[in-house]
């Protein structure tokens, strides 16, 4: 008897001692908020560029209501602040936001900046988030320019 019983309480010491008690780690506060985004860069109405160029919205490391907005390429002004989210409205703006971006510290403003979800159509046309921001750089104080596109699938044919 003992022969049957010791294998299979061995069997189930084994499986028992494989089991991973892991934590659930959860998201960041501004989730909703993050996305890597095709937008164009337009004053006037006027498309600047021709084509999308890529940003970025994500948390800071105080994973509260900022979010960065960072132009982390270079592709608009080469800029990089801190924004204040309303998490439930997915809306942010910045007021003379110093730019982080090493010899280029440039105050930024940024109004009217909203998510919106499911309301973007990717390049191929699927559906994403989009986004819409105004914004001005101090170097080019009274100018306003418009950023809004619609955020980044990763798909190798949506991208710009």
């Amino acid at each position: 008897m003992y022969k049957r019983i010791f294998p299979a309480f061995i069997l189930i010491f084994f499986f028992a001692s494989c089991g991973k008690n892991l934590p659930d780690v959860g998201g960041t506060a501004t989730q909703s908020m993050a996305n890597e985004w095709w937008v164009t860069f337009s004053q006037d109405g006027n498309d600047l560029y021709g084509t999308h160029v890529k940003i970025a919205t994500y948390n800071t490391a105080a994973n509260t209501n900022e979010i960065w907005v960072d132009d982390f390429d270079g592709n608009v002004w080469d800029f990089k602040v801190k924004a204040q989210a309303d998490l439930a409205n997915l809306t942010f703006s910045a007021s003379n936001a110093v730019s982080v971006i090493p010899g280029y510290d440039i105050k930024v403003n940024i109004t009217e900046g909203k998510i919106f979800p499911k309301m973007g159509v990717s390049k191929t046309g699927n559906v994403t988030d989009s986004i819409h921001m105004k914004i001005e750089f101090e170097d080019d104080p009274g100018t306003i320019y418009e950023l809004s596109g619609h955020g980044r699938t990763k798909f190798i044919e949506d991208e710009y």
